[in-house]
C-alpha cells in the first residue's frame, strides 16, 4: 500500500497493490498495522457503510461533532465519484480549503478523511458503490452538514448544479460561516 499526503496535511490517499492475472484481480483493501505504522496512532474503526448512486447524486457535505465525530476511510468499489473533503477545524491554517479526488472502481484508490473535516461525494458513473469505514457510530443529534455549494468553498462538482440529485436534507444545509464547526487543534499526526 502506498499512502500519500494531500494538499490538506491531515487527509491521506491510499492506494493498494494490485495483484493481477488472467483470471482477474487481488488487492488488500485494510491493513491496520501499515494504517498505523503512516499514522503514528491507531484508529478503531466501528462500522462499514455502502451506498448505490447514479449519475449526478451528490452526498455530503457530511460530518458529525463530538462526541460522535467521525474519521472515514471511502473507496469505490465500483463505478466512480468526485470524493471531496473540507477542513472545518476553526483556527487550521487551512480552514475552508478542501481537497477533491476521483476514487473508482478501476484505480481502487482511497481517502482517509479525518474527523474535523466535512466529507461528500458526487456520482460520476452509473450504479456506483461506495463503501467507507467509521470510527464512531452514527449520531442523529451530532449529524451536521455544510452546502455543497457554498461560494466560499470553490468546489467544482464537475457537473452542472441542475443536474444533481440531492436529499432534502442536503439542500437545507448552511454556508461554512453559519455552520458549527470543530475547534483547531494542531495536526492529526506528525
Amino acid at each position: 500500500m502506498k499512502f500519500s499526503v494531500t494538499e490538506l496535511p491531515d487527509v491521506v490517499i491510499i492506494e493498494p497493490q494490485i495483484f493481477g492475472d488472467h483470471r482477474g484481480y487481488f488487492i488488500e483493501t485494510f491493513r491496520q498495522d501499515r494504517l498505523d505504522d503512516f499514522l503514528g496512532y491507531k484508529i478503531n474503526f466501528v462500522q462499514d457503510n455502502e451506498s448505490k448512486s447514479g449519475v449526478g447524486v451528490l452526498r455530503g457535505l457530511h460530518y458529525q461533532l463530538p462526541p460522535a465525530a467521525q474519521t472515514k476511510l471511502v473507496r469505490v468499489i465500483k463505478g466512480k465519484v468526485l470524493d471531496v473533503a473540507v477542513d472545518i477545524r476553526k483556527g487550521s491554517p487551512t480552514f475552508g480549503q478542501h481537497v477533491a479526488v476521483e476514487l473508482s472502481g478501476d484505480n481502487k484508490r482511497q481517502m482517509l478523511v479525518p474527523r474535523g473535516f466535512a466529507h461528500g461525494f458526487v456520482v460520476l458513473e452509473e450504479n456506483t458503490v461506495f463503501a467507507y469505514k467509521v470510527d464512531n457510530y452514527y449520531s442523529p443529534e451530532n449529524d451536521r452538514g455544510i452546502a455543497f455549494d457554498d461560494q466560499a468553498l470553490g468546489i467544482n462538482w464537475q457537473i452542472d448544479k441542475d443536474r444533481l440529485q440531492l436529499s432534502a436534507k442536503d439542500t437545507r444545509q448552511p454556508l461554512l460561516k453559519d455552520a458549527e464547526v470543530f475547534e483547531y487543534g494542531g495536526s492529526l499526526y506528525a
